[in-house]
């Protein structure tokens, strides 16, 4: 199956890229060149190849949760140098209007 200029025209319409000339004739080109890679590994014999979840073989390690002590809420606001009601004030990072 190859890509023509038409192809390539539809898809820029669908996607809504503004391409050049240029641009459109290189793509036309690569695209035909993936699809040409993908022909061929469409050739390949892939029954005897077994399945590969995960190319890396990594595992996660857990730790145990443990319970440590940690500063109060009133401890903690103490040395906030603003807070409202049990919470530490900080400046508005998004925006907005601030209190």
């Amino acid at each position: 199956m190859a890509v023509s200029k038409r192809d390539v025209d539809y898809i820029k319409e669908l996607a809504r890229l503004r391409v050049n000339e240029d641009e459109t004739d290189g793509l036309v080109k690569d695209l035909n060149m993936i699809l040409g890679y993908v022909d061929k590994l469409q050739e390949l014999d892939t029954e005897s190849v077994e399945i590969l979840v995960n190319p890396l073989y990594l595992e996660n390690v857990f730790r145990e949760d443990v319970v440590e002590e940690s500063l109060t809420t009133e401890d903690f606001l103490q040395n906030a140098p603003d807070q409202v009601d049990n919470y530490l004030k900080v400046p508005s990072v998004i925006g907005g209007e601030e209190e």
